[in-house]
C-alpha cells in the first residue's frame, strides 16, 4: 500500500501533476490539500503541523528551523523571482537615492518575509543602506511565534494600511505594498528588472521564495522518502517545462516563468543544491544579518541528507 502524505501546496504549472495525482504511484500518493493564498500553509504548519508535506518561504524555514521545529526541506523551490522591484518609496519626501531611506520609516508585511529579506539585501549589499538606521513598520505578525523582532522594528499603528501611509508619506517607502493609488508613490530602483537581471550576473544570485518541507518524523520513518518526493516534484517541473518549451496557450505566470529562463540564461527553475548554494548562501547570510535567525545554518544541514547531491 502506497503511503499516503497530506501535502499543501501552491497550485502551479510546474505542481499540476502533484495536484492531480498522476505521478501518485505504489510507493507514495500525494494527496493535495487546496490553501490559498499558500502562505496560508506555513503557519499552519509550523504552529500546528497541520500536513504531512508543505511548501514554505524559505526566510520562515530559516527562522523555523533556528527554533529546532521537526520539519527538513528537500531542495525543490517552486517560487523564485526578483524583487528589486518591490519596493516603492513617497516622491515628497526628499529621497533621491535608496541611502536616504537612513533614519526614515519604511514599511514591510512582516519581518521574516521572504520578499522583505531580499530586499533589505539588495539595499545592503547593493546600495549601501545602513538598514539598522531604518525604523520598519510592520502590517502582520510572524508565522513563527516565538520570534523576537529586532529592536527598530515597530507594529504598525492601529487601524492603519501601509498603502495609505505611503501615500500619505506617514512612511518613506513600503515593500511589497502593492499598487498605491497616488501619483507620489514610485519605484525606489528605477528599471528594477534590469538592475535585477544585473544583480544575478554579478552574484550568481537568483533569489528563492519558497521550499518544500516535509515532518522529520515521516522521514525518520521512511528513509527513502525524501528522494522519492524530489524526483516526484522534478518529474512534475519537467512535464511543465515541456509544455513552456512548446509555447502553446500559455498564461501570463507562465510568460513569467519563460521570462525569467533568458534573463538567468537556463532552467527558469533550477532544483538541487549544486544550481542553489549561491543563492542559498545568500539567504542565509541575509537571515542572519537581518536577526532572523541567530546564526549560520550550513546549506547542507538544511536539507534530507539523501537529496544533497540530487539535481
Amino acid at each position: 500500500m502506497a503511503l499516503n502524505l497530506q501535502t499543501a501546496t501552491g497550485n502551479y504549472g510546474h505542481t499540476k501533476s502533484i495536484i492531480d495525482g498522476s505521478l501518485n504511484n505504489d510507493k507514495v500518493a500525494l494527496d493535495w490539500v487546496e490553501v490559498s493564498p499558500i502562505i496560508g500553509a506555513f503557519r499552519r504548519m509550523i504552529r500546528g503541523m497541520e500536513f504531512d508535506i508543505s511548501e514554505m518561504a524559505i526566510s520562515t524555514y530559516l527562522c523555523a528551523k533556528s527554533f529546532n521545529k521537526p520539519i527538513t526541506a528537500i531542495p525543490v523551490f517552486p517560487v523564485r523571482g526578483f524583487h528589486h522591484g518591490a519596493i516603492s518609496y513617497n516622491t515628497k519626501l526628499g529621497i533621491s537615492s535608496p541611502k536616504d531611506l537612513e533614519g526614515k520609516k519604511v514599511g514591510v508585511r512582516g519581518w521574516t518575509v521572504t520578499t522583505g529579506v531580499w530586499v533589505r539585501s539588495i539595499l545592503k549589499e547593493g546600495y549601501g543602506v545602513d538598514i539598522d538606521k531604518i525604523t520598519w513598520v510592520l502590517a502582520g505578525d510572524e508565522h513563527v511565534a516565538e520570534y523576537e523582532y529586532p529592536s527598530n522594528v515597530v507594529p504598525l499603528p492601529e487601524g492603519s494600511e501601509l498603502a495609505k501611509m505611503l501615500a500619505e508619506g506617514e512612511i518613506a517607502a513600503g515593500i511589497g505594498v502593492g499598487q498605491v493609488d497616488s501619483e507620489d508613490v514610485k519605484p525606489l530602483i528605477s528599471d528594477g528588472r534590469n538592475a535585477a537581471v544585473q544583480y544575478f550576473k554579478d552574484k550568481g544570485v537568483y533569489p528563492i521564495n519558497h521550499t518544500i518541507v516535509v515532518k522529520d518524523e515521516i522521514l525518520a520513518a521512511n528513509p527513502w522518502l525524501a528522494e522519492e518526493l524530489f524526483n516526484t516534484f522534478k518529474a512534475a517541473k519537467g512535464s511543465y517545462i515541456t509544455k513552456l518549451d512548446a509555447g502553446v496557450d500559455l498564461s501570463d505566470a507562465d510568460q513569467g516563468i519563460v521570462k525569467n529562463g533568458k534573463d538567468v540564461g537556463g532552467d527558469p527553475l533550477p532544483y538541487g543544491l549544486a544550481a542553489n548554494k549561491t543563492t542559498m548562501e545568500a539567504i542565509i547570510q541575509a537571515c542572519v544579518d537581518q536577526k532572523v535567525i541567530p546564526s549560520k545554518f550550513s546549506v547542507e544541514e538544511l536539507f534530507a541528507p539523501s537529496t544533497v547531491s540530487l539535481s
